[in-house]
């Protein structure tokens, strides 16, 4: 599967034999397709996200997942009209930023979750973000392993069921390919 960049950290497509997904920004038309991507989650997807199910999503945490504004970003993972994926992240005024990803049961595994947090990344980092923080369900084996490939310099710390991930940007030139490799 290759990926194609149309243009640094904002928009790609993800291609695979017979299926294709575009990363964009979030628009306001988008309500429903958040909507119904919420409601498409399986409950195990959306407990490893929002660390707990959701049932029918309340417009309060729809309207949440749509907001931009200086301090939240959001891209989206397109395929047809329906998103598959989700990534949102939030800058505490300083340089520190914490992201979110959720990509639907279907397309997870084709990189897809990679290609949002880096497009996440590169947007908050050309905002002065200088760390990157998540929370991550301690039974998401899969997610930490890949954490731990990528990143051997992020800071775990386990609570509560939870750990909190801590890592260091690195600026674009200092930047190895390998770094923000996949990640989710």
């Amino acid at each position: 599967m290759g990926i194609e960049a149309r243009w640094p950290g904002t928009e790609a497509e993800v291609r695979a034999p017979g299926v294709e997904a575009g990363i964009r920004p979030v628009r306001a038309d988008d309500e429903e397709r958040i909507r119904q991507f919420l409601s498409g989650l399986s409950l195990h997807t959306q407990t490893l996200r929002f660390f707990t199910g959701l049932g029918r999503p309340a417009a309060s945490l729809v309207r949440a997942l749509l907001a931009v504004d200086e301090r939240r970003d959001v891209l989206l993972a397109v395929h047809r009209d329906d998103v598959v994926g989700h990534a949102m992240s939030f800058g505490d005024g300083a340089a520190a930023v914490e992201i979110a990803v959720v990509v639907t049961d279907d397309w997870q595994g084709l990189g897809l979750g990679s290609r949002l947090v880096r497009g996440l990344l590169r947007r908050a980092e050309a905002k002065g973000a200088r760390t990157v923080g998540m929370d991550v369900m301690g039974e998401n084996r899969r997610v930490l392993a890949m954490i731990g490939r990528e990143w051997p310099d992020a800071v775990m710390r386990a609570s509560s069921g939870t750990v909190e991930v801590t890592v260091a940007l690195r600026r674009e030139a200092d930047r190895s390919p390998s770094v923000l490799g996949p990640v989710l």
